[in-house]
């Protein structure tokens, strides 16, 4: 039996590169994996950690969930043995990708992840960009938190990133749902993908936490957090290209509704989290 709640590799998802593993760890339990060709994140979604790469040992903070604040998290590269142990025990995500080149051992802070208010009105989001290109270092790796008030559309408009041109890098996309809840239970949301006539994809699917959607090419987007339900994802994303860039094209039908965020408010509940903890 396999110990993950979500296990996804470059071979179950028919793809090459891009990976994701959640883990769920018992107080005072732990966790033990080669990284082999794959470099990989440590993120905790809930809890707290201990994280030895080889012989480098970093203590996590992380966070209560998702919804509490920004966290801190550890970098492995391939070829290394991870340990995790947690204390109080947690859920960890294990964002991964297939590279080439071993990179050192890392601490991220979380006081150093750029967190960016993107959109406008009805389309406001938060992007935690932790492993994007510009905020941290990785051979193929890219990775971000979105966090949408519930209410709003984010990953919007929509847009794709599997053509190697101008402007566009080819990028296999992982999204890892969370759903806050509700007085009555667990809330929910809806993921859009959407294909051309030469590369067809069809898919529009509820989601609730623990829920992953694979975007191999196509349109994906709108992410929609139903009102009283906040929606958080994570983005896993790595590609063949020989620079680690995550440049999108926005669907030519819709990428006009960016010209109307100058004359909107961003949604006055963003910031959803700091690196302070949200009580």
């Amino acid at each position: 039996m396999s110990p993950y709640l979500t296990e996804i590799t470059p071979e179950t998802a028919g793809w090459t590169y891009s990976g994701l593993r959640v883990v769920a760890l018992p107080p005072g339990g732990g966790h033990a994996l080669d990284t082999g060709e794959e470099e990989m994140l440590v993120l905790p979604l809930a809890g707290s950690c201990t994280v030895t790469v080889d012989s480098a040992v970093f203590e996590l903070r992380g966070r209560r969930d998702v919804f509490s604040r920004v966290t801190d998290f550890a970098y492995a590269p391939r070829d290394a043995r991870v340990t995790i142990t947690s204390a109080a025990g947690g859920r960890f995500a294990l964002p991964s990708a297939r590279c080439a080149n071993r990179l050192a051992p890392r601490y991220g802070p979380a006081e150093d992840v750029p967190v960016e208010l993107r959109g406008a009105g009805q389309a406001s989001r938060q992007v935690n960009n932790f492993c994007t290109p510009e905020a941290f270092e990785a051979d193929r790796l890219i990775a971000c938190e979105v966090l949408t008030p519930g209410g709003n559309w984010s990953s919007y408009p929509p847009h794709k990133h599997d053509e190697d041109r101008p402007g566009e890098s080819v990028l296999e996309e992982i999204y890892y749902f969370e759903v806050a809840g509700g007085p009555a239970g667990p809330g929910m949301g809806y993921q859009r993908v959407y294909g051309t006539p030469e590369r067809p994809i069809d898919v529009l699917e509820e989601v609730r936490t623990g829920d992953a959607v694979l975007i191999p090419h196509g349109w994906h987007g709108p992410s929609m957090a139903v009102p009283g339900y906040d929606l958080y994802y994570l983005n896993v994303m790595a590609g063949p290209g020989p620079e680690r860039a995550w440049r999108i094209c926005d669907d030519p039908a819709h990428a006009w509704v960016r010209d109307t965020w100058p004359g909107q408010p961003l949604d006055p509940r963003l910031p959803l989290t700091s690196t302070e903890e949200r009580s």
